[in-house]
């Protein structure tokens, strides 16, 4: 077993591979995972030699590669079914192998050795998948308390940004039930009304975006795709908001290509050129914002800025993190309604598609965000 550990890790990715609906790069993104398994049989072919040590359970080694496999697997959204059959594929692929090595070397050892023997493999097993496991597991129950825990956070914030705006509007259509305002008072009422129900539309929007966020990862369209199609779909949903504050949306024409979530790649976007156009600066003459990429070492590499009104060097770190507006101190920018959850919408989807992003920004000049992605994920 020693000798034929790597020839058995073979075999086990072959068996693998017929009853997982994965790709093959999927299972071990990286040289040093596909070496786990190996490592795992040596291991367990060690504890059937000397299983009096039982080595195998003090390991601390090879059980942190045990529970480098659960944590591989949170991260690919496998299921614990996935991860219990995969160890029953090994143990079952270990038996056939101490079987036929008996058959090929014409050994016929007593029953009793026979069982103890295999007991022991599946000992040796047992004890790996269940560091596994346990990972798994506790990963799992993190990622649930997390969500739960934003959840909660998100509910609470959205019924308080929810509520200023429907007072208003319940307010106004009362007024304009009672038939007692003049055209002046009317027209007023009406504007009133459009401005909260169009605050209410762009809160309901922000959370759509959210949503798309939780429930794309069973269905994301991942493709190789030309960045300037994805920024300027982008670019068309707000054209009409960037022209109402007369801000001129700049986008380079030879951005490159790349395989990316389109999905989540036009969520980027859609949030950076709308804080861009709505964080504008009215005191400057010419207001843009404008969109430039390059290739760089196998990465696309984009840059959003702008000449707005820059983000308070104090708020530059924390503007990435939930429910967090920069802007609020000020009475003087408009526009600072909202969840605050624009920008960590964009951290959530640079981190699903393997990205960095990074700002620079000085207030009363500009902001500058520079995304990295891989331009091939695999």
């Amino acid at each position: 077993m020693r000798a034929e550990h790597r020839a058995l890790a073979a075999r086990w990715f072959e068996r693998l591979l017929a009853i997982l609906p994965v790709a093959a790069r999927d299972i071990f993104p990286s040289q040093s995972l596909l070496d786990h398994v190996p490592a795992l049989i040596l291991e367990i072919s060690e504890y059937l030699r000397h299983p009096e040590d039982d080595a195998i359970a003090s390991n601390t080694a090879i059980l942190d590669k045990a529970r480098e496999l659960g944590a591989l697997r949170h991260a690919q959204r496998a299921s614990l079914h996935q991860l219990l059959r995969e160890y029953q594929v090994l143990a079952g692929i270990l038996v056939t192998f101490v079987v036929d090595e008996l058959e090929r070397m014409s050994v016929a050892p007593p029953a009793g050795d026979c069982v103890l023997l295999v007991g022991r493999l599946y000992q040796a097993v047992h004890v790996l998948s269940q560091a596994t496991v346990e990972s798994f597991v506790a990963l799992y129950t993190k990622t649930i308390t997390d969500q739960r825990e934003r959840l909660e956070q998100f509910t609470r914030m959205a019924a308080h940004e929810w509520r200023q705006p429907l007072s208003v509007v319940r307010m106004g259509v009362t007024l304009l039930n009672t038939g007692n305002l003049d055209a002046a008072a009317r027209q007023q009422t009406m504007e009133t009304l459009q401005r909260n129900v169009a605050l209410l539309a762009e809160l309901t929007q922000t959370l759509e975006s959210v949503a798309r966020i939780n429930g794309s990862d069973d269905n994301a369209v991942v493709q190789e795709v030309g960045a300037s199609v994805i920024v300027d779909e982008a670019a068309r949903q707000l054209r009409e908001m960037a022209v109402a504050r007369d801000v001129d949306l700049r986008i380079a024409r030879d951005l490159p290509r790349l395989t990316v979530d389109v999905g989540r790649m036009e969520l980027i976007f859609l949030n950076l050129l709308s804080n861009a156009i709505k964080y504008s600066d009215p005191a400057k003459p010419a207001r843009y914002v404008q969109v430039t990429g390059l290739m760089e070492e196998g990465r696309c590499v984009l840059t959003v800025h702008d000449n707005g009104i820059g983000i308070p060097k104090e708020a530059v770190g924390q503007i990435f993190q939930r429910f967090t507006r920069a802007h609020t101190h000020r009475d003087d920018v408009p526009h600072v309604g909202g969840l605050g959850l624009g920008l960590s919408i964009v951290a959530d989807c640079v981190e699903a598609i393997g990205g960095v992003i990074e700002v620079n920004s000085t207030e009363g000049e500009g902001t500058t965000f520079v995304l990295s992605v891989p331009t091939n994920p695999h």
